[in-house]
């Protein structure tokens, strides 16, 4: 499994050192709950599965986020959960239109191509993948997302119009039509049937991201063909 970020002393020092160039917000959006999308001019250009580094200040240490904008799109864009005892996300979630954020240049071994695969992702986790779909990769793609809840699934009418039947949504709280009612990995765990051709892209939190790259190999999913995002 090639684990593209891991959150680790080596990267937390990378990360601080990054530089960091002023841009302003030219909107925020609040999808649900405590989950936002923030957008800013695109300055730089950059290859969909990449991250970025931002803070709203030099003085708060960066953290990454996947862009889950489109390559040729206007606005770069970052999807966020509000941490109430982060250091930065709750400063994120008071940005205004007009408001300075600092930001580095795209970066990252996370990319997606046209080749046949899965997407396959936890909450936010999805923001690469939107990133991949809006940049013309969506062709001979399935896509699994995992939720707790029925408006945990962001950008689902997007992916819905997309891919269709190759969109599942996993929802492990609710019942709701056209959803599967359980965990991610319970959908995985239950799926006979898995190429060993195409390459299994997994975003999420650590524990979805060991979870499942251990089910795909108890069946016979080779190491090569896993690659991972670990959110932070």
């Amino acid at each position: 499994m090639r684990n593209t970020l891991i959150m680790d002393a080596g990267l937390v020092d990378f990360i601080e050192k990054l530089p960091l160039s002023k841009q302003i917000v030219t909107h925020i959006e609040l999808l649900r709950k405590g989950v936002y999308m923030l957008h800013f001019l695109r300055t730089a250009d950059f290859l969909p599965g990449q991250v970025v580094a931002i803070s709203t200040d030099l003085s708060v240490p960066p953290r990454l986020y996947s862009i889950c904008s489109g390559e040729q799109d206007e606005k770069l864009s970052v999807l966020f959960n509000l941490k109430s005892d982060g250091l930065l996300t709750p400063k994120l979630a008071q940005l205004s239109q007009g408001d300075p954020v600092w930001i580095s240049t795209p970066f990252g071994a996370f990319l997606g191509d046209d080749q046949p695969a899965w997407w396959i992702a936890a909450g936010t986790g999805i923001a690469p993948f939107r990133s991949m779909m809006r940049s013309g990769m969506a062709n001979g793609k399935t896509v699994i997302h995992g939720g707790r809840s029925a408006d945990s699934f962001y950008f689902q009418n997007e992916f819905l119009s997309t891919f269709g039947e190759n969109y599942i949504r996993c929802c492990s709280g609710e019942h709701a039509e056209g959803l599967y009612h359980g965990r991610l990995t319970q959908w995985m765990q239950e799926q006979d049937r898995l190429s060993k051709d195409q390459t299994y892209y997994l975003c999420g939190s650590a524990e979805m991201v060991v979870e499942v790259r251990d089910i795909l190999i108890e069946k016979e999913i080779p190491i090569d063909k896993i690659m991972s995002e670990i959110y932070f």
